[in-house]
């Protein structure tokens, strides 16, 4: 029956199933029931849009490492490459360039296959 059994990716190791306590299987339970209410996600679209440009920020202006040694030329960095997000969005935005795509878990593919 070991041919039957699902796999990882990497033909290596199986799957994995992880089982909580009761207690802390409930509240994982709840919290994930309030995820599903409109409140929840407008205060979570908020968060989800200051992570997106934090992620923009990083991947396009490296920010998270300074050439600098001292504070006053971080910040200027800092204020440099707020501006320049801000050009690039506003160019994306003159243009119509599309947003990215929002990457999928390998769960929701799953849910969305079946």
């Amino acid at each position: 029956m070991r041919e039957k059994c699902t796999k990882a990716a990497n033909d290596k190791w199986g799957r994995s199933l992880t089982l909580l306590p009761p207690g802390q299987q409930q509240a994982l339970e709840t919290r994930r029931r309030e995820q599903l209410t409109d409140e929840w996600q407008q205060r979570y679209n908020i968060r989800a849009s200051v992570e997106g440009t934090i992620s923009q920020a990083v991947r396009r202006t490296r920010i998270r490492r300074t050439r600098f040694t001292d504070l006053p030329k971080t910040h200027l960095g800092h204020v440099f490459a707020a501006t320049a997000i801000n050009i690039i969005r506003l160019d994306a935005w003159l243009t119509e360039t599309p947003l990215g795509q929002t990457r999928t878990s390998h769960l929701a593919r799953l849910d969305l296959a079946a």
